[in-house]
């Protein structure tokens, strides 16, 4: 019988142990991750990562002055919010995807409609982005256009001599 009570109690005690231990590992993890986030949004080149505007958007979003460019994001996620489906949609897609990339038998004639379907999406915020940096050019005084055509020209200039100096490697 006390064999038995000193087993239950270190049981429990070793129980208490694994909840104080798995509770440790997830705070840790949770600051771990927002490290990481903070590092991943305001890290990166020269304490500047890109946004996603400018990634989509090329040399016509980088030649817009931080002010255009924060008032063309803030207007594309009002569009987004009120034209949007189900936010949900685009990662029930993914997940769907990955199930039919496993699937046995395979079927590439899935996977090629629902890459399609996302391709599809991914085209309508293109446009909608595209939309509202139209608008926002149409809004501008002709010598706020007349400066982001000129910083839009040497976007590209410097991108083209990039190019031409990596082609010759």
């Amino acid at each position: 019988m006390a064999e038995l009570k000193e087993r239950q109690g270190k049981s429990g005690t070793g129980r208490w142990m694994r909840v104080l231990l798995v509770v440790s590992l997830a705070v840790n993890l949770a600051v771990v991750g927002v490290v990481a986030g903070w590092a991943l949004r305001h890290g990166g080149h020269h304490g500047h990562h890109p946004s996603r505007l400018d990634m989509a958007g090329g040399p016509l979003t980088r030649a817009l002055s931080d002010e255009d460019r924060r008032e063309i994001g803030r207007r594309m996620r009002v569009v987004w919010r009120e034209t949007r489906a189900d936010r949900a949609d685009l990662g029930a897609s993914f997940d769907a995807l990955v199930g039919d990339l496993r699937a046995v038998p395979f079927d590439p004639d899935r996977v090629a409609e629902r890459m399609r379907e996302q391709r599809e999406g991914f085209a309508a915020r293109f446009e909608m982005g595209q939309e509202v940096l139209i608008a926002h050019l149409a809004a501008m005084s002709d010598a706020d256009r007349a400066a982001y055509a000129d910083r839009l020209e040497a976007r590209i200039k410097d991108y083209r001599a990039r190019r031409s100096g990596k082609d010759r490697d």
